[in-house]
Protein backbone atom coordinates (compact mmCIF):
# COMPACT_ATOMS: atom_id res chain seq x y z
CA UNK A 1 0.00 0.00 0.00
CA UNK A 2 1.27 3.41 -0.71
CA UNK A 3 1.34 6.60 1.25
CA UNK A 4 -1.64 8.38 1.58
CA UNK A 5 -3.82 5.73 -0.22
CA UNK A 6 -6.52 3.41 2.05
CA UNK A 7 -8.81 1.19 0.50
CA UNK A 8 -11.03 1.54 3.71
CA UNK A 9 -12.09 5.02 3.65
CA UNK A 10 -14.10 4.34 0.28
CA UNK A 11 -15.83 1.80 2.24
CA UNK A 12 -19.10 1.66 4.20
CA UNK A 13 -18.64 0.80 8.07
CA UNK A 14 -20.15 -2.88 6.94
CA UNK A 15 -17.46 -3.52 4.30
CA UNK A 16 -15.03 -2.17 6.59
CA UNK A 17 -16.20 -4.78 10.02
CA UNK A 18 -15.72 -7.93 6.71
CA UNK A 19 -12.55 -6.69 5.45
CA UNK A 20 -12.44 -8.67 2.23
CA UNK A 21 -8.54 -9.12 1.31
CA UNK A 22 -7.19 -7.29 -1.21
CA UNK A 23 -5.25 -9.19 -4.05
CA UNK A 24 -1.98 -8.16 -6.15
CA UNK A 25 -1.82 -9.28 -9.97
CA UNK A 26 1.71 -8.33 -11.40
CA UNK A 27 1.39 -7.41 -14.78
CA UNK A 28 4.17 -8.14 -17.30
CA UNK A 29 4.23 -5.33 -20.15
CA UNK A 30 4.87 -6.61 -23.66
CA UNK A 31 7.98 -4.95 -25.03
CA UNK A 32 9.16 -4.59 -28.43
CA UNK A 33 12.44 -6.29 -28.91
CA UNK A 34 15.70 -4.37 -28.42
CA UNK A 35 13.48 -1.23 -26.98
CA UNK A 36 15.96 1.25 -25.28
CA UNK A 37 15.60 3.09 -21.96
CA UNK A 38 17.20 6.53 -20.83
CA UNK A 39 17.16 8.99 -18.50
CA UNK A 40 18.47 12.37 -18.30
CA UNK A 41 20.39 12.77 -14.65
CA UNK A 42 22.44 15.30 -13.01
CA UNK A 43 25.07 15.22 -9.88
CA UNK A 44 23.68 17.66 -7.84
CA UNK A 45 24.77 17.91 -4.07
CA UNK A 46 26.52 14.45 -4.06
CA UNK A 47 23.57 12.50 -5.39
CA UNK A 48 22.66 11.72 -8.58
CA UNK A 49 18.93 12.67 -9.45
CA UNK A 50 16.57 12.86 -12.60
CA UNK A 51 16.10 16.11 -14.64
CA UNK A 52 12.88 16.72 -15.91
CA UNK A 53 12.58 17.85 -19.28
CA UNK A 54 11.79 21.36 -18.65
CA UNK A 55 14.18 22.24 -16.07
CA UNK A 56 17.54 24.47 -16.98
CA UNK A 57 21.13 24.02 -17.45
CA UNK A 58 20.38 20.71 -19.31
CA UNK A 59 24.29 21.21 -20.87
CA UNK A 60 25.87 19.58 -17.92
CA UNK A 61 23.56 16.56 -18.34
CA UNK A 62 24.30 13.16 -18.48
CA UNK A 63 21.87 11.05 -21.09
CA UNK A 64 22.28 7.16 -19.86
CA UNK A 65 20.81 4.87 -21.93
CA UNK A 66 20.33 1.27 -21.94
CA UNK A 67 18.97 -1.55 -23.80
CA UNK A 68 16.51 -3.87 -22.40
CA UNK A 69 14.33 -6.71 -23.58
CA UNK A 70 11.88 -7.11 -20.24
CA UNK A 71 10.71 -4.54 -17.35
CA UNK A 72 9.93 -5.04 -14.21
CA UNK A 73 6.25 -5.79 -13.77
CA UNK A 74 3.37 -3.33 -12.59
CA UNK A 75 1.92 -3.93 -9.43
CA UNK A 76 -1.78 -3.67 -9.89
CA UNK A 77 -3.29 -4.02 -6.30
CA UNK A 78 -7.15 -4.67 -6.40
CA UNK A 79 -9.86 -5.29 -3.62
CA UNK A 80 -13.26 -6.06 -4.51
CA UNK A 81 -16.14 -4.53 -2.68
CA UNK A 82 -19.77 -5.99 -2.18
CA UNK A 83 -21.37 -3.91 -4.51
CA UNK A 84 -18.87 -5.11 -7.65
CA UNK A 85 -19.81 -5.25 -10.48
CA UNK A 86 -22.90 -4.20 -10.34
CA UNK A 87 -22.45 -0.49 -8.85
CA UNK A 88 -19.04 -0.06 -7.77
CA UNK A 89 -15.46 -0.94 -9.49
CA UNK A 90 -12.90 -2.54 -7.51
CA UNK A 91 -10.64 -0.59 -5.44
CA UNK A 92 -6.97 -0.13 -7.06
CA UNK A 93 -3.24 1.20 -6.35
CA UNK A 94 -0.85 0.71 -8.75
CA UNK A 95 2.80 1.15 -8.55
CA UNK A 96 5.71 0.10 -10.59
CA UNK A 97 9.76 1.37 -10.13
CA UNK A 98 10.10 2.93 -13.80
CA UNK A 99 7.30 5.23 -13.72
CA UNK A 100 7.25 8.35 -11.76
CA UNK A 101 3.75 10.29 -9.93
CA UNK A 102 2.68 11.59 -13.29
CA UNK A 103 2.34 8.61 -15.56
CA UNK A 104 0.56 6.63 -13.02
CA UNK A 105 -1.79 8.57 -12.68
CA UNK A 106 -2.53 8.99 -16.07
CA UNK A 107 -2.49 4.88 -15.92
CA UNK A 108 -5.24 5.67 -13.07
CA UNK A 109 -7.40 7.78 -15.42
CA UNK A 110 -7.34 4.97 -18.53
CA UNK A 111 -8.86 2.38 -15.85
CA UNK A 112 -11.76 4.14 -14.75
CA UNK A 113 -12.50 4.97 -18.36
CA UNK A 114 -12.51 0.99 -18.88
CA UNK A 115 -15.25 0.37 -16.00
CA UNK A 116 -16.88 3.45 -16.85
CA UNK A 117 -16.67 1.91 -20.52
CA UNK A 118 -18.18 -1.48 -18.86
CA UNK A 119 -20.46 -0.30 -16.05
CA UNK A 120 -22.13 -3.33 -14.39
CA UNK A 121 -19.36 -5.96 -15.42
CA UNK A 122 -16.33 -7.49 -14.59
CA UNK A 123 -13.21 -5.52 -15.09
CA UNK A 124 -10.01 -6.91 -13.69
CA UNK A 125 -9.00 -9.03 -16.57
CA UNK A 126 -9.75 -6.24 -19.44
CA UNK A 127 -7.52 -3.71 -17.06
CA UNK A 128 -4.84 -6.15 -16.59
CA UNK A 129 -5.06 -7.01 -20.61
CA UNK A 130 -4.80 -3.09 -21.53
CA UNK A 131 -1.81 -2.72 -19.10
CA UNK A 132 0.12 -5.60 -20.61
CA UNK A 133 -0.46 -4.45 -24.43
CA UNK A 134 -1.58 -0.60 -24.15
CA UNK A 135 0.05 1.18 -21.73
CA UNK A 136 3.40 1.86 -22.93
CA UNK A 137 2.13 3.49 -26.77
CA UNK A 138 -0.30 5.24 -24.24
CA UNK A 139 2.23 6.91 -22.29
CA UNK A 140 3.82 7.89 -25.34
CA UNK A 141 6.78 5.22 -25.14
CA UNK A 142 6.55 2.99 -28.57
CA UNK A 143 10.25 3.45 -29.20
CA UNK A 144 12.26 4.39 -26.52
CA UNK A 145 11.07 4.25 -22.69
CA UNK A 146 12.10 7.63 -20.84
CA UNK A 147 12.81 7.64 -16.78
CA UNK A 148 11.60 10.81 -15.63
CA UNK A 149 11.41 11.98 -11.59
CA UNK A 150 8.01 12.52 -10.07
CA UNK A 151 5.78 16.56 -9.97
CA UNK A 152 6.11 17.54 -6.56
CA UNK A 153 2.71 19.26 -7.09
CA UNK A 154 1.40 16.54 -8.99
CA UNK A 155 -1.19 16.31 -5.82
CA UNK A 156 -2.05 19.69 -5.88
CA UNK A 157 -2.64 19.47 -9.54
CA UNK A 158 -4.97 16.65 -9.72
CA UNK A 159 -2.24 13.63 -9.10
CA UNK A 160 -3.68 10.49 -8.24
CA UNK A 161 -3.67 8.75 -4.86
CA UNK A 162 -4.13 5.20 -5.88
CA UNK A 163 -0.42 6.27 -7.85
CA UNK A 164 2.66 4.88 -5.90
CA UNK A 165 5.91 5.38 -7.46
CA UNK A 166 8.78 4.05 -6.11
CA UNK A 167 10.74 7.29 -5.88
CA UNK A 168 13.69 5.67 -5.47
CA UNK A 169 17.22 7.46 -7.24
CA UNK A 170 18.30 6.50 -10.28
CA UNK A 171 21.25 4.74 -9.00
CA UNK A 172 19.34 2.13 -7.34
CA UNK A 173 16.21 1.99 -10.20
CA UNK A 174 18.56 1.72 -12.89
CA UNK A 175 20.65 -1.65 -11.84
CA UNK A 176 17.25 -2.89 -10.43
CA UNK A 177 15.72 -2.48 -14.36
CA UNK A 178 19.00 -4.57 -15.37
CA UNK A 179 19.18 -6.83 -13.43
CA UNK A 180 15.81 -7.65 -13.70
CA UNK A 181 16.45 -7.52 -17.60
CA UNK A 182 19.15 -10.30 -16.76
CA UNK A 183 17.23 -12.49 -14.54
CA UNK A 184 14.34 -12.85 -17.45
CA UNK A 185 16.79 -13.30 -20.28
CA UNK A 186 18.53 -15.90 -17.92
CA UNK A 187 15.22 -17.53 -17.06
CA UNK A 188 14.39 -17.64 -20.66
CA UNK A 189 17.68 -19.17 -22.19
CA UNK A 190 17.31 -21.73 -19.70
CA UNK A 191 13.86 -23.11 -20.74
CA UNK A 192 15.45 -22.89 -24.49
CA UNK A 193 17.42 -25.16 -27.18
CA UNK A 194 20.57 -23.80 -28.17
CA UNK A 195 23.56 -25.34 -30.18
CA UNK A 196 26.92 -25.44 -28.70
CA UNK A 197 29.46 -23.28 -31.20
CA UNK A 198 32.24 -25.77 -30.15
CA UNK A 199 30.89 -29.63 -30.43
CA UNK A 200 27.46 -28.70 -32.64
CA UNK A 201 25.85 -30.74 -30.39
CA UNK A 202 22.14 -29.47 -29.44
CA UNK A 203 21.49 -29.26 -26.03
CA UNK A 204 19.12 -27.40 -23.40
CA UNK A 205 20.29 -24.23 -21.96
CA UNK A 206 20.89 -26.00 -18.74
CA UNK A 207 23.49 -27.67 -19.71
CA UNK A 208 25.05 -24.60 -21.15
CA UNK A 209 27.69 -22.02 -19.35
CA UNK A 210 27.14 -18.59 -20.30
CA UNK A 211 29.87 -16.29 -20.35
CA UNK A 212 29.58 -12.69 -19.28
CA UNK A 213 29.59 -11.47 -22.89
CA UNK A 214 27.10 -13.28 -23.33
CA UNK A 215 28.82 -15.98 -25.36
CA UNK A 216 27.86 -19.47 -24.62
CA UNK A 217 29.57 -23.11 -25.21
CA UNK A 218 28.05 -26.59 -23.55
CA UNK A 219 29.85 -27.23 -19.87
CA UNK A 220 31.46 -30.61 -21.56
CA UNK A 221 33.52 -28.81 -23.97
CA UNK A 222 33.86 -25.52 -21.43
CA UNK A 223 35.16 -27.96 -18.60
CA UNK A 224 37.55 -29.60 -21.14
CA UNK A 225 39.08 -26.09 -22.57
CA UNK A 226 39.52 -24.50 -19.10
CA UNK A 227 41.07 -28.05 -17.73
CA UNK A 228 43.53 -28.02 -20.55
CA UNK A 229 44.54 -24.46 -20.30
CA UNK A 230 45.53 -24.99 -16.26
CA UNK A 231 47.06 -28.13 -17.17
CA UNK A 232 49.26 -26.43 -19.69
CA UNK A 233 49.63 -23.53 -17.69
CA UNK A 234 48.58 -21.41 -20.37
CA UNK A 235 46.14 -19.66 -18.06
CA UNK A 236 46.54 -16.20 -19.21
CA UNK A 237 45.13 -17.74 -22.57
CA UNK A 238 42.17 -18.51 -20.96
CA UNK A 239 39.42 -16.15 -22.29
CA UNK A 240 36.48 -16.84 -24.08
CA UNK A 241 36.56 -19.99 -26.72
CA UNK A 242 34.87 -17.64 -29.24
CA UNK A 243 37.64 -16.42 -31.96
CA UNK A 244 36.71 -13.12 -31.80
CA UNK A 245 36.16 -12.01 -28.06
CA UNK A 246 38.82 -11.84 -25.58
CA UNK A 247 36.22 -12.18 -22.42
CA UNK A 248 37.33 -13.31 -19.45
CA UNK A 249 36.12 -16.56 -17.55
CA UNK A 250 34.79 -15.39 -14.48
CA UNK A 251 36.35 -16.84 -11.39
CA UNK A 252 33.10 -18.06 -10.50
CA UNK A 253 32.71 -20.59 -13.59
CA UNK A 254 36.03 -21.77 -13.09
CA UNK A 255 35.55 -23.01 -9.46
CA UNK A 256 32.15 -24.69 -10.97
CA UNK A 257 33.93 -26.66 -13.72
CA UNK A 258 37.47 -27.25 -12.07
CA UNK A 259 38.15 -29.75 -8.99
CA UNK A 260 39.46 -28.20 -5.97
CA UNK A 261 43.51 -28.35 -6.94
CA UNK A 262 43.21 -27.48 -10.62
CA UNK A 263 41.13 -24.35 -9.01
CA UNK A 264 44.29 -23.74 -6.92
CA UNK A 265 46.94 -24.50 -9.38
CA UNK A 266 44.88 -21.87 -11.51
CA UNK A 267 44.94 -19.11 -8.86
CA UNK A 268 49.20 -19.75 -8.33
CA UNK A 269 49.95 -19.74 -11.68
CA UNK A 270 47.62 -16.23 -12.33
CA UNK A 271 49.53 -15.47 -9.48
CA UNK A 272 52.91 -16.29 -11.09
CA UNK A 273 52.14 -14.99 -14.56
CA UNK A 274 50.92 -11.79 -13.06
CA UNK A 275 53.87 -10.98 -10.90
CA UNK A 276 56.45 -11.84 -13.42
CA UNK A 277 55.11 -9.43 -16.09
CA UNK A 278 55.13 -6.73 -14.10
CA UNK A 279 58.89 -5.36 -14.89
CA UNK A 280 59.41 -4.18 -11.26
CA UNK A 281 59.10 -7.21 -9.70
CA UNK A 282 61.58 -9.80 -8.70
CA UNK A 283 62.28 -13.13 -6.65
CA UNK A 284 64.66 -13.48 -4.30
CA UNK A 285 67.91 -15.91 -4.82
CA UNK A 286 67.43 -17.67 -1.48
CA UNK A 287 63.82 -18.18 -0.56
CA UNK A 288 62.09 -16.94 -4.09
CA UNK A 289 59.74 -14.96 -2.50
CA UNK A 290 58.29 -11.76 -5.23
CA UNK A 291 60.10 -8.57 -4.25
CA UNK A 292 60.20 -4.88 -5.93
CA UNK A 293 62.87 -3.69 -7.42
CA UNK A 294 63.87 0.12 -6.21
CA UNK A 295 65.37 2.37 -8.74
CA UNK A 296 69.01 1.43 -8.09
CA UNK A 297 68.50 -2.00 -9.20
CA UNK A 298 68.64 -3.17 -5.85
CA UNK A 299 65.39 -5.15 -3.67
CA UNK A 300 64.96 -6.53 -0.08
CA UNK A 301 63.20 -9.64 0.71
CA UNK A 302 60.19 -9.20 2.61
CA UNK A 303 60.39 -12.66 4.01
CA UNK A 304 64.39 -13.61 4.83
CA UNK A 305 65.33 -9.64 4.88
CA UNK A 306 68.12 -10.51 2.25
CA UNK A 307 69.42 -7.66 0.41
CA UNK A 308 70.70 -8.35 -3.11
CA UNK A 309 71.31 -6.81 -6.25
CA UNK A 310 68.65 -7.91 -9.18
CA UNK A 311 71.14 -8.03 -12.11
CA UNK A 312 73.53 -10.88 -10.20
CA UNK A 313 71.44 -11.86 -7.89
CA UNK A 314 73.77 -11.18 -5.55
CA UNK A 315 73.87 -9.53 -2.21
CA UNK A 316 74.02 -5.65 -2.57
CA UNK A 317 77.20 -4.43 -3.28
CA UNK A 318 76.97 -0.64 -2.93
CA UNK A 319 79.32 1.62 -4.70
CA UNK A 320 80.71 -1.40 -7.03
CA UNK A 321 79.57 -2.10 -10.48
CA UNK A 322 77.78 -5.10 -11.17
CA UNK A 323 79.39 -7.96 -13.20
CA UNK A 324 78.10 -9.20 -16.12
CA UNK A 325 77.19 -12.77 -16.86
CA UNK A 326 80.10 -13.39 -18.76
CA UNK A 327 82.34 -11.77 -15.65
CA UNK A 328 80.88 -13.97 -13.34
CA UNK A 329 81.08 -17.35 -15.07
CA UNK A 330 85.26 -16.41 -15.12
CA UNK A 331 84.78 -15.97 -11.20
CA UNK A 332 82.95 -18.99 -10.26
CA UNK A 333 85.28 -21.50 -12.72
CA UNK A 334 88.43 -20.02 -10.86
CA UNK A 335 86.72 -20.89 -7.96
CA UNK A 336 85.20 -24.03 -9.16
CA UNK A 337 88.98 -25.08 -10.50
CA UNK A 338 90.25 -24.10 -7.03
CA UNK A 339 88.65 -26.61 -5.31
CA UNK A 340 86.53 -23.83 -3.83
CA UNK A 341 82.87 -25.02 -5.28
CA UNK A 342 80.49 -27.08 -3.91
CA UNK A 343 77.03 -28.16 -4.05
CA UNK A 344 74.90 -24.67 -4.58
CA UNK A 345 78.44 -22.62 -6.07
CA UNK A 346 78.01 -25.54 -8.85
CA UNK A 347 73.87 -24.84 -9.29
CA UNK A 348 74.95 -21.09 -9.84
CA UNK A 349 77.50 -22.08 -12.45
CA UNK A 350 74.84 -24.18 -14.76
CA UNK A 351 72.12 -21.50 -14.39
CA UNK A 352 74.75 -18.65 -15.61
CA UNK A 353 75.72 -20.93 -17.99
CA UNK A 354 72.56 -22.08 -19.29
CA UNK A 355 71.43 -18.42 -19.43
CA UNK A 356 74.57 -17.62 -21.34
CA UNK A 357 73.29 -19.96 -24.01
CA UNK A 358 69.76 -18.98 -23.76
CA UNK A 359 70.37 -15.77 -24.81
CA UNK A 360 72.37 -16.55 -27.79
CA UNK A 361 69.27 -16.62 -29.68
CA UNK A 362 66.35 -15.73 -27.31
CA UNK A 363 63.94 -12.83 -27.59
CA UNK A 364 62.54 -10.77 -25.80
CA UNK A 365 58.56 -10.66 -25.80
CA UNK A 366 58.07 -6.95 -26.83
CA UNK A 367 54.70 -6.74 -23.73
CA UNK A 368 55.95 -9.32 -21.32
CA UNK A 369 59.87 -8.88 -21.75
CA UNK A 370 60.12 -12.93 -21.06
CA UNK A 371 62.73 -14.47 -22.82
CA UNK A 372 61.52 -16.53 -25.57
CA UNK A 373 63.31 -18.98 -28.32
CA UNK A 374 62.54 -20.14 -31.56
CA UNK A 375 63.36 -23.90 -32.01
CA UNK A 376 61.85 -24.31 -35.39
CA UNK A 377 59.20 -22.99 -37.57
CA UNK A 378 58.22 -19.63 -38.89
CA UNK A 379 58.87 -16.17 -37.73
CA UNK A 380 55.57 -15.50 -36.27
CA UNK A 381 55.93 -16.02 -32.72
CA UNK A 382 53.56 -16.17 -29.84
CA UNK A 383 54.65 -15.49 -26.19
CA UNK A 384 54.08 -18.77 -24.06
CA UNK A 385 53.33 -16.18 -20.85
CA UNK A 386 50.86 -13.50 -22.38
CA UNK A 387 50.29 -14.56 -25.97
CA UNK A 388 51.33 -12.00 -27.62
CA UNK A 389 52.32 -12.12 -31.28
CA UNK A 390 55.86 -10.76 -32.14
CA UNK A 391 58.26 -11.08 -35.07
CA UNK A 392 61.17 -13.33 -34.45
CA UNK A 393 63.59 -11.13 -36.76
CA UNK A 394 63.19 -7.64 -35.86
CA UNK A 395 61.47 -8.56 -32.43
CA UNK A 396 58.41 -5.72 -33.19
CA UNK A 397 54.59 -6.58 -32.08
CA UNK A 398 52.49 -8.23 -34.81
CA UNK A 399 49.04 -8.85 -35.43
CA UNK A 400 48.62 -11.03 -38.62
CA UNK A 401 51.32 -11.62 -41.44
CA UNK A 402 51.05 -8.42 -43.21
CA UNK A 403 54.15 -7.20 -41.27
CA UNK A 404 56.16 -9.82 -43.41
CA UNK A 405 55.48 -8.01 -46.92
CA UNK A 406 58.26 -5.38 -45.91
CA UNK A 407 62.13 -6.24 -45.03
CA UNK A 408 61.24 -9.41 -42.70
CA UNK A 409 60.78 -12.70 -44.28
CA UNK A 410 58.04 -15.46 -42.72
CA UNK A 411 61.14 -18.27 -43.09
CA UNK A 412 64.42 -18.09 -42.78
CA UNK A 413 66.60 -19.65 -45.37
CA UNK A 414 67.81 -22.31 -43.43
CA UNK A 415 64.10 -23.42 -42.58
CA UNK A 416 63.38 -23.42 -45.82
CA UNK A 417 66.17 -25.93 -46.86
CA UNK A 418 66.15 -27.63 -43.68
CA UNK A 419 62.58 -28.35 -44.84
CA UNK A 420 63.29 -29.33 -48.19
CA UNK A 421 65.72 -31.45 -46.95
CA UNK A 422 62.89 -33.32 -44.82
CA UNK A 423 60.80 -33.74 -48.16
CA UNK A 424 63.65 -35.35 -50.12
CA UNK A 425 63.85 -37.93 -47.45
CA UNK A 426 60.55 -38.78 -47.55
CA UNK A 427 60.42 -38.99 -51.53
CA UNK A 428 63.38 -41.28 -51.26
CA UNK A 429 61.45 -43.52 -48.29
CA UNK A 430 58.34 -43.25 -50.73
CA UNK A 431 61.03 -44.31 -53.82
CA UNK A 432 62.52 -47.41 -51.35
CA UNK A 433 59.06 -48.44 -50.70
CA UNK A 434 57.47 -48.43 -53.86
CA UNK A 435 60.23 -50.39 -55.21
CA UNK A 436 60.23 -52.88 -52.39
CA UNK A 437 56.42 -53.37 -53.06
CA UNK A 438 56.91 -53.91 -56.84
CA UNK A 439 59.46 -56.71 -56.20
CA UNK A 440 57.64 -58.52 -53.72
CA UNK A 441 54.24 -57.69 -55.41
CA UNK A 442 51.44 -60.09 -55.28
CA UNK A 443 50.47 -62.11 -52.57
CA UNK A 444 52.85 -61.27 -49.80
CA UNK A 445 51.96 -57.13 -50.26
CA UNK A 446 50.21 -55.89 -47.16
CA UNK A 447 48.55 -51.76 -47.78
CA UNK A 448 49.83 -49.43 -45.12
CA UNK A 449 46.39 -48.27 -43.15
CA UNK A 450 47.69 -44.93 -43.28
CA UNK A 451 49.34 -44.53 -46.95
CA UNK A 452 47.98 -47.53 -48.89
CA UNK A 453 51.62 -48.35 -50.03
CA UNK A 454 52.24 -52.24 -50.37
CA UNK A 455 54.53 -53.97 -47.77
CA UNK A 456 55.81 -56.83 -47.65
CA UNK A 457 55.68 -59.30 -45.15
CA UNK A 458 58.69 -61.15 -43.95
CA UNK A 459 59.00 -64.61 -42.79
CA UNK A 460 55.99 -65.54 -40.59
CA UNK A 461 56.49 -62.03 -39.16
CA UNK A 462 53.07 -60.05 -38.78
CA UNK A 463 54.84 -56.56 -37.33
CA UNK A 464 55.61 -54.86 -40.82
CA UNK A 465 56.68 -51.67 -41.13
CA UNK A 466 55.80 -49.14 -43.85
CA UNK A 467 59.01 -47.04 -45.03
CA UNK A 468 57.27 -44.30 -46.76
CA UNK A 469 54.91 -42.73 -43.82
CA UNK A 470 56.88 -44.54 -40.92
CA UNK A 471 54.54 -46.76 -39.44
CA UNK A 472 54.14 -49.77 -37.70
CA UNK A 473 50.91 -51.81 -38.23
CA UNK A 474 49.48 -55.45 -38.28
CA UNK A 475 49.90 -57.74 -41.02
CA UNK A 476 46.20 -59.79 -39.52
CA UNK A 477 43.98 -56.59 -38.35
CA UNK A 478 45.43 -54.27 -40.59
CA UNK A 479 45.62 -51.50 -37.83
CA UNK A 480 48.84 -49.00 -36.57
CA UNK A 481 50.42 -50.74 -33.94
CA UNK A 482 51.82 -48.20 -31.21
CA UNK A 483 53.42 -50.48 -28.75
CA UNK A 484 54.22 -54.03 -29.63
CA UNK A 485 53.52 -55.87 -26.27
CA UNK A 486 50.24 -54.22 -26.12
CA UNK A 487 49.07 -55.47 -29.63
CA UNK A 488 50.79 -58.65 -30.16
CA UNK A 489 49.93 -61.15 -27.00
CA UNK A 490 47.68 -63.66 -26.13
CA UNK A 491 44.40 -61.24 -25.96
CA UNK A 492 45.79 -59.70 -29.06
CA UNK A 493 46.91 -60.50 -32.61
CA UNK A 494 49.39 -63.30 -33.15
CA UNK A 495 52.84 -61.82 -33.98
CA UNK A 496 53.82 -64.93 -35.69
CA UNK A 497 51.89 -66.82 -38.13
CA UNK A 498 52.52 -68.58 -41.50
CA UNK A 499 50.52 -67.27 -44.74
CA UNK A 500 48.23 -69.86 -46.28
Amino acid sequence: MCPGSNFWRHCSHAEQKARPADFPVHVHIEIPDGTDVSARLSFGAGTLNYKGAHDEDASDDLVYKFRVEHLPPILLTCLLPSSYPSNQPPFFTISTEWLDKVMLSSLCHMLDMIWEEQLGMEVVYQWVQWLQSSSLSYLGFDNEIVLSKGDLTCVEDGGDNRACPDDAPPDLTIPRIIRYNDDKRHEAFLHGIHDCMICFSELPGVDFINLPCHHFFCQKCMQTYCKMHVKEGTVVKLLCPDTKCEGVVPPNILKRLLGEDEFERWEGLLLQRTLDAMADVVYCPRCQTACLEDAGDEAVCSSCLFSFCTLCRDRRHVGVECLSPEEKLIILERRQKSGQVKGDIQKVVDEVRSIKEILKDAKQCPRCKMAISKIEGCNKMTCWNCGRFFCYQCNAAISGYDHFKGDCVVFDQEEIDRWEMQMNQRQQRQVVAQAQAEIFEGEYGYPCPTCRNPIPKIGNNNHLYCWACQRHFCALCRKVVLKTSQHFGPRGCKQHTADD
